[in-house]
This record gives structure tokens, sequence and C-alpha cells, in this order.
């Protein structure tokens, strides 16, 4: 029995390279392209893939839901990134999303990912997972984390309180502790420190 493949991917040239890489392999058959999101969604509702791929850039909100939903009718999905931050990882991870693969794999390395996701496996980088899970090197406690993470959705203050559940002079608290933490100008600096180090 064959790997039926599904390939995500809004780039046209991007999408027939993977779909061309992956039937030289013996043993996968790509049964389905989609040059969108809800494309994806809606052939896998339909037709049941094994492995559906998703490709994902930095920031896609929508690829990150759209692998989760296919995770959620019973097709395993995994996500095909040009970069990932810690943020992607633990949500992915905390999913039922099979794995994130990034683009600067080898194609043997690709296909292995996707054999072993077939499995039943789960195909994280561990070290980065690691990382994600306990951001170990973050001097930011949870609740600090959680207002940079409103804050990297572009959500003022009001927004943040109404979110979190706190009055707004406690989430200005909270931001001045997490930019006085990462020695940052600014709330906009603290992002920016958090983003080169990848915690978000």
């Amino acid at each position: 029995m064959g790997i039926d493949v599904l390939v995500s991917d809004d780039r046209r040239l991007s999408r027939f390279a993977l779909a061309a890489l992956l039937e030289r392999h013996e043993g996968v058959r790509v049964v389905g392209s989609a040059e969108s999101n809800l494309a994806a969604l809606k052939f896998a509702e339909q037709h049941r893939p094994d492995v559906s791929i998703i490709s994902f850039e930095d920031g896609d909100g929508e690829a990150l839901s759209t692998a989760e939903k296919i995770a959620d009718i019973g097709c395993r999905s995994m996500l095909l990134a040009t970069a990932v931050t810690r943020s992607v990882v633990r949500q992915a991870f905390a999913s039922r999303i099979s794995g994130i693969v990034e683009r600067s794999v080898s194609p043997r390395q690709f296909v292995e990912a996707i054999h072993r996701v077939h499995q039943g496996d789960r195909v994280f980088d561990a070290e980065l997972t690691v990382a994600a899970l306990n951001n170990s090197d973050c001097p930011l406690n949870r609740r600090e984390f959680t207002v940079l993470e409103y804050v990297a959705r572009g959500d003022t203050v009001t927004e943040i309180a109404a979110g979190m559940h706190l009055s707004q002079g406690t989430v200005r608290n909270y931001i001045s502790s997490m930019v006085a933490k990462l020695g940052a100008r600014n709330r906009i600096d603290a992002l920016r420190i958090a983003r080169d180090s990848r915690w978000i």
C-alpha cells in the first residue's frame, strides 16, 4: 500500500516541484494539489489522504489552523516551513498536527518524515521542541510571555486586558516588567528581541 499525499502551497512552482519530487519515490502517490488552505481542507474532508503537507510561512496562522483542522478530521498533517518560531512549535505540538519539517532538509529526509508520519510518529526537531516547551532561556514569566504574544498580534493594551481578564494598569505593569527584563527600549523593541531569539 502506498502513501496518498496531498500537497498544499499557494505558489504554483513550489507546489508542482513538491509533487514532482514526491512522485519520484516509490510508495508515495500525490493524490491532490491545493493552491490554498481552504482548498486543502475541502480536499482532505472529501478524499481523506494519508498525509497532508501544508506549506507554512512565518506568521501564517491560517496554514497552522488548516493543518489542525485536517488533523482533527482524522487525517495526518504536517507543516513544511521556511522557518518556525517556538510559539508555532508549541501550538503545533499541543495540537494533533503530526510534525513540522523545515524546507532546508534534504529530499531524503523529507520523504522519510512523510513515511514516519504515515506510520503514526510525530516529526518535530527535538532540540527546538524542548526549547519551545520550556523556553528555558527566556527570562519572562508565564504572564509576561502571554502579554508579549498579544503584543506580537498587534493588540492594544485595552485588547490585551480584555483578552487576559486583567485591568489595563496590570497589563501596563507586565509590559514594563517585560521591557526591563529583556533590556529593551519599549515593547516593540522587546518584541524584536523575542523574535530574534525565536521565543515567539
